[in-house]
């Protein structure tokens, strides 16, 4: 009986440091990555940025593309994406971006 209760104490406590010592390995992996592709994070964080602004529910790809240089059209499209914005098409072909969070307040906007 009392090897039985040692060995499951054994366990739960090389359970628990290992689970430990994997969650500060992930912590550390996850810091290594997010420094690795800073830039995409970053510009996924200005993209955000620029599509939550109060006043304005949409933007032209030609304003993102000012405001967020030094990427290719299609790259930036995907950053737009990776950040939660989706597309549309205006009259004149142009084209524009919104945060699909913000669809409701859009629509709110496009009713009044």
């Amino acid at each position: 009986m009392e090897t039985a209760i040692f060995t499951l104490l054994g366990t739960l406590v090389g359970g628990l440091i290992s689970w430990l010592l994997q969650k500060q390995r992930f912590s550390q992996e996850l810091k290594i990555l997010q420094e690795q592709y800073k830039t995409d994070f970053m510009a996924e964080t200005t993209a955000k940025h620029f599509l939550n602004h109060q006043g304005y529910t949409d933007r032209s790809f030609e304003t993102l593309q000012k405001h967020l240089g030094g990427f290719e059209d299609d790259e930036l499209r995907k950053i737009l994406v990776r950040a939660g914005a989706i597309r549309t098409y205006r009259e004149d072909g142009s084209e524009w971006w919104r945060l699909l969070s913000r669809m409701d307040e859009f629509l709110e906007k496009v009713k009044n």
